[in-house]
């Protein structure tokens, strides 16, 4: 199916050549090897035909799985997670070993990767979110530094990007990867925001797959979440895209990571697979 997908592609090739996409993958996605081979073999095809590809990555599983190894509870509230001084060092240990993961599988690819950690870069620089209490290192993005990624394009590697951030206290703060991804996007000015998720996109009736929403503007989004239309953890893939839109991204796709070559699905034909938004 590859194959033939990049056989008609040829107007797409020229059309976003030497073009920045923003592509942000994450969830139980990452734990199944099939479809992470899927996502990193469409950003290789991306890559090969010279568009400038930027990774950002979550790890849920993998902060879990950890955190249960070293003896500690995972607590959530609105789905996002407790991030005290113990769980937020975990977080970025987690992610650290998910980044180098990532890069070492693209690197497999005979592509080269680069691993932006924020750490060690300071690429995302965070600051306390608002209302949370003293010991809980949830951040809000404070900016982005784009040099690091954009030294890694000039290199022609793929920036492989871990969203957790740092603070002015030198601690590491813990933030959502589609909202990082938004704002790396906004900063870098790109042509497309790709946020894989594990449903086909935005549905007006989210029990039926049928309903999916193939092309929505920034305005009918918006009515969507008012009337209660999107909900739950769409509302912040689908903020982000708008935030976003509204910063210079030209344009934003929420797409399912479940089905095989679904970058390359919803890139290279005409009718797509999941929904794009545009201003």
């Amino acid at each position: 199916m590859r194959e033939q997908i990049l056989k008609d592609s040829q107007k797409y090739i020229e059309q976003f050549k030497e073009k920045v996409f923003v592509i942000k993958y994450g969830g139980s996605m990452l734990d199944d090897k099939v479809l992470s081979d899927s996502v990193l073999d469409d950003i290789t095809s991306f890559h090969n035909y010279a568009i400038k590809i930027v990774f950002v990555h979550g790890g849920g599983g993998a902060i879990s799985r950890l955190m249960q190894q070293k003896g500690k509870e995972s607590r959530f509230v609105d789905g996002l997670r407790i991030t005290d001084r113990e769980t937020v060092k975990i977080v970025d240990e987690a992610l650290t070993s998910v980044n180098e993961g990532f890069v070492q599988r693209i690197g497999s690819r005979g592509v080269l990767a680069e691993p932006i950690l924020s750490s060690r870069s300071l690429t995302i620089k965070a600051k306390k979110r608002p209302g949370t209490i003293s010991e809980d290192f949830l951040g809000d993005i404070d900016s982005i530094a784009t040099s690091y990624i954009e030294d890694a394009l000039s290199r022609k590697a793929i920036p492989v990007i871990s969203p957790v951030a740092q603070g002015s206290d030198n601690m590491p703060y813990n933030i959502n990867a589609d909202i990082a991804a938004a704002a790396i996007a906004s900063k870098l000015c790109a042509e497309k925001l790709i946020l894989l998720t594990n449903v086909k996109g935005v549905m007006r009736d989210k029990l039926d797959e049928g309903s999916l929403i193939s092309h929505i503007s920034e305005v009918e989004a918006l009515e969507l979440i008012q009337n209660n239309i999107i909900e739950g953890g769409m509302i912040p893939k689908v903020r982000a895209g708008i935030d976003a839109l509204n910063k210079g991204v030209k344009k934003v796709h929420i797409i399912s990571g479940k089905i095989p070559h679904s970058l390359l699905l919803e890139v290279f034909t005409n009718e797509g697979i999941g929904t794009e938004i545009v201003r």
